[in-house]
């Protein structure tokens, strides 16, 4: 499809002209050939001879005015001078004066949004047809008379569809089916993504458009500009777009045979938006009139209105984690203890607001100190909502007894956006081990786990052995005396 993609100023180029140039391009000029010095037709065919013997020929197609493609409508009369001058126009009526059907009048701005700048001749000519058609169908047999004036003279749809070449022909079908399927009023909408959506982090964005039956309408050009985010490289899916530059602020896109457009947004401020703009068919076209009256008015890619869609999200804010490392005992801050930040499984590492793992240099997940005055630690920046889990790496000393690496205390939670996760790890401390001594001799001390304890056998052993120490030593000095 070859969808008008000029800006509506160079289209309003003439002088005094407004958009919209609509009226068909059958035009033929009566009794003289149409190769008058100052008309020059575009593209199309021509129906030789022309209607009842009213000319040689009669032209289907487009013509050339200002230097831009345009159609004419009121049948018969004097086809447009290239310099014409043109003035804004009324509604599109038919040439006897009367309001078009609703729904012909939105098939005649559907054709001339998709077909107003055709560079085919079948196109064109079936274009014209169809315009002639419905401005200039006779209200009676009586509007057929040949021997009527060039002013109240029908157009004879059937006489010129027989004198169309075949491709012609089965254009005029396909440009009727197409038109009563897409004609609008056209809707747009931007779907968002589901869920929330985070700086850096790219998520699918949908443009859809609708016709007035509430199908997706396929190959419209439709201008997309972010604002607050960035389109990425790999934003277009649509099949047959051009690859759009990477972190584009705009870009224009085709919609798919479903009538969307799916682009990755990535968002660089705190509230990504997206702004579909597009050209829709207006309601009821309209034309421009000449200055000469005798002559046709025109229409072009007039048939048309601005249609615009937005959508808009908030980025979810990061959240943060505080950490306390407490004595099981005594509920005092503990000081020099390793954490590791992870997500929910212990072990793959936690997300930064950024999406990406938060590692350290090892390849694991990183690791914080606690506090020596607070036993405290913040870490900031963490993706939200995101469920993570504090894993002791390292035991603070004094707390090493109770330690088992391979079930080492932990806390989770849930980080939501904008609020701060408290989590408290306790440890227990090592107990004072009990010692008795003997002599000078130091005497091996007995300790558990966590709790130092003795059995009753443990203790009257080492009083027997505290009381043999003693005796002995006694032995060794009454020997000394004796000498």
């Amino acid at each position: 499809m070859r969808w008008s993609t000029r800006p509506r100023a160079a289209r309003r180029a003439l002088t005094g002209l407004v958009a919209a140039a609509l009226l068909g391009g059958v035009s033929a000029t009566v009794g003289a050939p149409v190769a008058a010095a100052a008309t020059q037709e575009g593209i199309g065919h021509a129906v030789e001879p022309g209607q009842d013997g009213t000319g040689p020929r009669n032209w289907l197609g487009s013509y050339i005015v200002g230097g831009e493609q345009v159609f004419c409508v009121s049948f018969q009369l004097k086809a447009p001078d290239t310099d014409e001058v043109y003035r804004p126009g009324d509604e599109l009526l038919t040439k006897w004066g009367t309001k078009l059907p609703a729904d012909q009048a939105a098939n005649i701005s559907y054709l001339l949004l998709r077909y107003g700048d055709t560079k085919q001749p079948d196109e064109a000519a079936a274009l014209a047809h169809l315009l002639h058609s419905w401005t200039s169908a006779p209200r009676t047999p009586a509007d057929l008379d040949a021997s009527l004036p060039a002013a109240k003279l029908a157009y004879n749809a059937q006489f010129h569809l027989d004198g169309l070449p075949a491709g012609a022909r089965a254009a005029v079908e396909k440009l009727k089916t197409e038109a009563e399927a897409n004609r609008g009023p056209w809707t747009a909408s931007v779907t968002t993504p589901e869920g929330d959506q985070h700086l850096g982090e790219p998520a699918a964005w949908t443009v859809t458009v609708k016709n007035a039956k509430g199908k997706g309408v396929p190959d419209v050009p439709v201008k997309l500009t972010a604002t607050g985010a960035a389109i990425g490289e790999d934003a277009a899916v649509t099949a047959g777009n051009a690859s759009p530059q990477a972190a584009a602020k705009d870009v224009t896109l085709k919609t798919d045979a479903d009538g969307t457009v799916q682009v990755k947004l990535t968002p660089t401020g705190e509230q990504p938006k997206l702004l579909a703009s597009l050209s829709a068919p207006a309601d009821r076209p309209y034309v421009r009139a000449p200055v000469d009256t005798a002559k046709q008015r025109v229409v072009s890619t007039g048939g048309e209105k601005e249609l615009t869609a937005e959508g808009v999200v908030n980025v979810a804010k990061p959240g943060k984690v505080q950490v306390t490392k407490t004595d099981a005992n005594t509920g005092k801050g503990v000081g020099g203890a390793v954490l590791r930040i992870t997500g929910k499984d212990k072990t793959s590492a936690a997300l930064g607001q950024d999406g990406k793992p938060l590692n350290g240099a090892d390849g694991k997940p990183a690791v914080v100190t606690t506090d020596g005055a607070t036993g405290g630690v913040t870490v900031e920046n963490l993706r939200a909502p995101q469920e993570i889990c504090v894993v002791e790496a390292g035991p603070p000393p004094g707390y090493t007894n109770a330690y088992d690496p391979k079930d080492p205390p932990s806390a989770c939670g849930t980080v939501q956006p904008g609020e701060t996760l408290a989590l408290t790890v306790a440890n227990k401390p090592n107990e004072v081990p009990r010692a008795i001594p003997a002599g000078d001799a130091p005497v091996a001390q007995a300790r558990g786990a966590v709790e130092t304890s003795y059995s009753v056998p443990g203790l009257a052993g080492l009083g027997l052995l505290v009381l043999l120490g003693a005796g002995l030593a006694g032995f060794a000095a009454r020997r000394a005396s004796r000498r």
